[in-house]
């Protein structure tokens, strides 16, 4: 929706961030092209620190940076002519409608993102941050690109002429967009927020999340502040554009034109501003109306001029096929683009009058000399007709600010203060209430604590005797435990040594029922047994047997304590026999375990080694048996 004509005047710096965050707040296109250059800056900014962090190459990550700045610079200058077409159009515009009129300036704006990059760092780095506080021209730079005028490579200069007045304005704009340091927090405490309630209300184990959501985390500030920049896209388009509109109205007067225009017109009288406004126009007129009533007739074919821009872009024609100063150089083309629909039909006189000059006679000079009365009287026009609607303005300001609303109210004389009115005594309902609160105030009170008293304890009291007894007599328990765990460890210890003298402490027919047990037979039996079978050539099974058999001698003579549980090295690790015996016992040992459990062939030879090593323990004489074997 357009702004209507009272709306068009100057606006501060506040007012301007105002209008640009209502735009913003009503209007969806902004926000459908901004957003998705935003977002792309965001991902390569994170993509980029994560290269960083991980020391990856930063090849791929700021070519992927780059795309989206670049992208982000042609959704920046999309929106600025959405806010424009929303503002100053007829009819609401479309977002098809922005990205059509971006793809045919796509050039320029290429060249603009890479032109205020680049300004913007030199810029900052070469004044160390000063020139923040100094430069904001090139803030428009995106909204001036979509205009049309001047060339890219001089931007700076083109932004600073369309701005204007207004150049104070833009600075303070800037200082305004300080508020997104505020937003940054907000945004910080707002996401915690939602994840405490999530951890608090739902249960859901989010340790690692609020970990990396910390401002100890760097990628989590760059997220913030990626996060920040592009919710604030939409409002910098919107008020880069209102800058320059309200750069346009102070620079052109439309503010003042647009008052002129709601005033209702008089049908007596004229003003004298008025009356010379109107000669001047009059002069204008007869000035232009140079022409014979035969080059009347050649010029009828020709156009005639439908607005100001129109004779303004066909003046300017004339004045470059002439090789003069165009509309681009020349401010005076912009003063008849301001002239009002009342003076149309002296522009066309005067267009006419210039193209006849300049194209039918071919004869610059004098069409240059036409344009130039005609674009002095214009301004003058222009001028006189400002002033009138200034005064105009200020004489319907004085009425309106006259009007009977509008009036200071006088001062209220203060009335004298009336005696108070005697107080009457509280009903019983009062009384009861009063009651009951001292009472429950003095129920929930705490109690003062005791003060303390210092006095000097005696040398020998109560206390100290019955401290000295707890200990005592907790001294004389402990030694007693002592003593009863002593006997009671020592005791077992003699068990333990009377359990090493048993010869056999199992049923003698259980064990002749296991025939791999080594107590279920004497040694001399299993050396018989081993003799029989190395008879029969079984000599695996014969070392078996006599192996057993020196098994069964070191349990009876007390040098180990048989346990099916344990593997002949448990045996050898607690051997308690005669000390020269211990590296035979480990050649046997080693010699059995090679033949039964390795499967190595043994054969006759083998076995009578086996049998002259065992021979000398087999044939030991036996101890005598313990008491109560």
């Amino acid at each position: 929706m357009a702004v209507s004509a009272l709306e068009l005047r100057p606006r501060n710096a506040i007012a301007v961030m105002d209008a640009a965050l209502r735009l913003c707040a009503r209007s969806t296109g902004v926000w459908a092209l901004t957003l998705p250059g935003g977002a792309a800056v965001i991902a390569s900014v994170l993509y980029l620190a994560e290269a960083v962090r991980m020391g990856h190459s930063l090849v791929l990550p700021s070519l992927a940076f780059t795309l989206a700045w670049f992208m982000r610079g042609v959704g920046q200058s999309a929106a600025a002519h959405h806010v424009q077409a929303v503002l100053l159009g007829p009819a609401e515009p479309t977002t098809w409608a922005s990205l059509k009129a971006v793809l045919a300036r796509l050039p320029s704006v290429f060249v603009a993102v890479a032109y205020l990059f680049v300004f913007n760092w030199l810029l900052f780095n070469l004044t160390l941050g000063i020139a923040f506080f100094v430069v904001s021209a090139q803030s428009v730079g995106y909204a001036a690109v979509m205009e049309g005028r001047g060339s890219v490579l001089r931007l700076y200069g083109q932004c600073s002429r369309l701005l204007g007045p207004a150049r104070g304005t833009a600075l303070k704009v800037r200082f305004l967009m300080s508020v997104q340091v505020l937003v940054f927090f907000n945004l910080h405490i707002g996401l915690n927020f939602l994840l405490m309630m999530a951890r608090k209300l739902l249960g859901v184990d989010l340790t690692f999340a609020e970990r990396y959501a910390s401002l100890d985390n760097m990628p989590w500030l760059l997220f913030l502040a990626a996060l920040t920049f592009t919710l604030f896209e939409p409002v910098r388009a919107a008020a880069a554009t209102l800058l320059l509109v309200d750069g346009r109205v102070r620079q052109e007067g439309l503010d003042l034109l647009a008052a002129a225009q709601q005033l209702p017109t008089r049908s007596t009288g004229k003003p004298l501003g008025q009356r010379s406004a109107a000669m001047l126009a009059v002069l204008l007129g007869l000035g232009l109306l140079t022409g014979t009533p035969a080059r009347a007739q050649e010029d009828a074919p020709r156009a005639p001029v439908t607005s100001s821009r129109e004779a303004v872009r066909r003046l300017g024609q004339v004045a470059v096929a002439c090789e003069v100063a165009g509309p681009e150089e020349d401010a005076r083309f912009e003063k008849l683009g301001a002239l009002g629909t009342g003076e149309r039909g002296k522009l066309d006189r005067l267009v006419r009058a210039v193209e006849r000059q300049a194209y039918d006679d071919e004869d610059c000079d004098s069409a240059l000399g036409t344009l130039e009365q005609g674009l002095e009287q214009g301004s003058r026009t222009v001028q006189a007709q400002a002033a009138v609607d200034a005064r105009q303005a200020s004489a319907r300001a004085r009425d309106i600010l006259a009007r009977p609303e509008f009036a200071v109210a006088p001062p209220v004389e203060k009335a004298a203060e009336e005696p108070a009115e005697p107080t009457q005594p509280p009903d019983w309902w009062r009384r009861f209430t009063t009651w009951l609160g001292e009472f429950l105030k003095k129920l929930f009170e705490r109690d003062e604590a005791p003060p303390t008293r210092n006095f000097t304890p005696p040398v020998v009291s109560g206390g100290a005797v019955a401290n000295t007894l707890v200990v005592v007599i907790a001294g004389l328990t402990v030694a007693v435990l002592l003593y009863v765990l002593w006997s009671a460890l020592k005791k077992n210890v003699r068990r333990k040594a009377g359990e090493g003298l048993e010869v056999s402490t199992l049923d003698a027919s259980t064990l002749a029922g296991d025939a791999g047990h080594a107590l279920s037979r004497p040694p001399e039996g299993w050396a018989q047994l081993a003799d029989e079978l190395a008879a029969k050539g079984a000599y695996r099974e014969a070392v078996r047997s006599l192996y057993l058999a020196l098994l069964s001698r070191l349990h009876r003579d007390g040098a180990i304590l048989y346990d099916v549980t344990l593997s002949n090295w448990d045996y050898l690790s607690q051997f308690k026999g005669r000390m020269e015996w211990k590296p035979r016992f480990r050649e046997l040992t080693l010699r059995f375990d090679f033949a039964w459990y390795g499967n190595t062939p043994v054969g006759s030879s083998g076995y009578q080694e086996f049998r002259a090593l065992s021979a000398p323990m087999l044939a030991a004489p036996t101890p005598q048996e313990a008491t109560g074997a």
